[in-house]
């Protein structure tokens, strides 16, 4: 990684080298044509002076020419010198976004190395240990069922990636079904009640509210949001799930009383690969694809996500959804 650094350092510098040659070389180019134009003036001037010439009007036209020579110089050159300009800044721009793009690809790939190694280091020693040692009953079904939890999480994480390449390459089209989106969260939170008993999850699921919506997708979108609230918050926080139905208008609210987001990141968080630079989000696991998915879902089903604060800590996720579904 230094050397890398050491690599980039080095790379920038001689790119402001060449910038400042550049535009060096401009300026003497400009300096030496006006240097040229006023000898040039000068030298007919003289050589009028010589010939006994007196008329005012060939000594006018010279200074006319000289000017417009001059003019002309300046025009040329401040055009060249913003058209170096733009083309520096556009240059410097497209290498930083790679290069910014390059990082958060590489904290993805560490990132999501961990995040799949972790339930399959789980699930494999959960395995061996019912092979090799002789358990009760009770033993068995607590392996079995920690097992199953880590694999529908390594499921889950395995789905973001395929979704968040379908999506990337246009690949994914919605399926539009009636869809009864209470049972669908209430199935959502009971699952995340049942894997982390140890938080404090609340909801009020307001029954039979329907919509049109691709029900896989939407279901990822609860589980990410969700997931993104228990992952950001301490074990002993509450975390809220709230819908409701409102002259045709559907709210979900996913509540946390972790950290917060900073303002200048709330837009920041639902880019791909985006995670937030404090301490908390550092510690939590994640890929960077959760919210990244959850802003491309609402907006395919033709909804709005906003993030306030929670008082006195944390974040609210507001998913407004309507009946109809925009088609891509």
């Amino acid at each position: 990684m230094a050397v890398k650094t050491i690599k980039l350092r080095s790379i920038f510098i001689l790119y402001w080298f060449l910038l400042a040659y550049i535009l060096a070389a401009l300026i003497w180019w400009f300096i030496a044509l006006k240097r040229q134009n006023s000898q040039m003036a000068k030298y007919k001037t003289e050589q009028l002076q010589k010939s006994g010439s007196t008329d005012p009007l060939a000594y006018n036209k010279i200074t006319a020419m000289e000017k417009r020579k001059s003019a002309q110089y300046l025009g040329e050159g401040i055009t060249f010198f913003l058209l170096i300009i733009a083309g520096a800044v556009f240059v410097y721009r497209a290498v930083r976004r790679e290069l910014k793009i390059s990082r958060q690809q590489q904290h993805f790939m560490m990132a999501i190395t961990h995040e799949l190694k972790t339930p399959i280091s789980v699930a494999k020693l959960n395995l061996e240990t019912m092979q090799k040692h002789k358990l009760d009953e009770q033993q068995q079904q607590r392996l079995l069922k920690n097992t199953l939890e880590e694999t529908n999480r390594l499921n889950a994480l395995c789905n973001n990636m395929l979704l968040s390449s379908q999506i990337e390459a246009g690949g994914y089209r919605l399926t539009a079904e009636e869809t009864n989106i209470s049972e669908l969260v209430t199935k959502c939170v009971q699952d995340f009640v049942v894997r982390y008993p140890q938080q404090k999850i609340i909801f009020d699921i307001t029954p039979g509210i329907f919509l049109e919506g691709d029900r896989m997708l939407l279901q990822m979108l609860v589980n990410n949001l969700v997931d993104n609230a228990i992952k950001y918050s301490n074990k002993d926080a509450q975390v809220t799930v709230l819908l409701t139905e409102n002259n045709n208008q559907i709210n979900l609210l996913v509540k946390d009383e972790g950290k917060g987001i900073a303002p200048q990141e709330k837009e920041k968080i639902f880019s791909k690969f985006y995670r937030t630079g404090n301490a908390a989000t550092k510690a939590a696991k994640g890929t960077g694809l959760g919210l990244y998915l959850v802003k491309k879902i609402a907006t395919q089903h033709n909804a709005t996500i906003a993030v306030t604060d929670n008082m006195p800590t944390g974040s609210i996720f507001t998913i407004t959804l309507h009946s109809s579904i925009q088609k891509i």
